[in-house]
């Protein structure tokens, strides 16, 4: 018995070993009710996995502008369904979204550095497989909630590290952010319990010529003070940014939970931001909840 724990832990302990790797699509495409499943990368700690969402009039032979979103949960727990409905309702309007998966620490005992890479790889996979998913591989944006948005701002401010093995000359930088509360900052910031914000061990940095971003946040979320800082670093390297907040709301208040108005009001002014980027075309089809008084408030930088 002893000797065959001891066989297992070896096998496991050399699994881990294993490098990453980017997984190609194999062969067409072709969504079931707009909608389709690939692994898009091979780890030591598993398969990982990116859900797809395609407008209905969708060819693979498109040039479409495409967002993947990264899910929120403190780089410990989450799910890609987080931003299902978002990715539904921009399909809707002629994009082709994606919800993917990255490894995080109570699926695969990882740190948040393997997070961050698996975001890089994420972007560089959708470039990758440009034409079978019908793309413009240079109308490829990235976004997310919480760590998920901290994801999506490292694909594109950091410079210094790439995934191992990956072709470096297929860009893993968005051409847009859309970040739902991010958790960003810098190795010296705190929390509101004093401890390093453990997201940014690795190098980032704001530069011109960025990627132009919106952000939202609750006025009550304590992650809306570095927040500021990343807005006013990304005005003075004049980079288009904006950021909206809800007043007297928490984190995550831009989820699709019953009973609140926010998901519908934060998800209406992505599609303007997005619009007037030139990604989508005409008005929002998203109503602002009837009767609500909910309303973002748009702060200067």
């Amino acid at each position: 018995m002893k000797l065959m724990k001891s066989v297992v832990a070896i096998a496991l302990a050399l699994a881990s070993m294993g490098r990453a790797a980017l997984k190609p699509v194999d062969g067409a495409i072709q969504p079931e009710d707009n909608k389709s499943v690939a692994v898009f990368k091979t780890t030591p700690q598993g398969d990982l996995k990116i859900n797809l969402y395609f407008p209905p009039d969708w060819k693979p032979t498109d040039r479409r502008p495409a967002i993947v979103f990264f899910f929120g949960g403190g780089f410990t727990g989450g799910d890609p369904v987080q931003f299902k409905t978002k990715s539904e309702y921009l399909a809707s309007r002629g994009m082709v979204a994606a919800a993917a998966e990255y490894r995080i620490k109570n699926k695969h005992h990882t740190d948040p550095v393997k997070s961050m890479e698996d975001s890089k790889s994420a972007v560089r996979w959708m470039r990758l497989n440009a034409r079978r998913l019908g793309i413009d591989p240079d109308k490829l944006l990235a976004g997310g909630g919480s760590s998920g948005g901290a994801c999506a701002v490292y694909t594109a401010f950091n410079t210094s590290f790439e995934p191992e093995g990956e072709d470096t000359s297929v860009s893993s930088m968005p051409n847009a952010l859309v970040l739902y509360n991010p958790y960003i900052g810098t190795a010296s910031d705190k929390t509101e319990r004093d401890e390093p914000n453990p997201a940014w061990r690795t190098d980032w940095k704001v530069t011109r010529h960025g990627p132009p971003a919106i952000l939202f946040f609750g006025t009550d979320d304590a992650l809306l003070a570095p927040a500021r800082i990343f807005v006013q670093q990304m005005a003075a390297a004049g980079n288009r940014v904006e950021l909206y907040t809800a007043e007297g709301q928490k984190h995550g208040f831009f989820n699709d939970r019953g009973g609140t108005p926010w998901h519908a009001v934060t998800l209406r002014q992505t599609d303007v931001f997005l619009t007037s980027l030139g990604y989508l075309k005409g008005a929002p089809t998203i109503a602002p909840p009837a009767g609500s008084p909910a309303v973002l408030k748009r702060e200067t930088p």
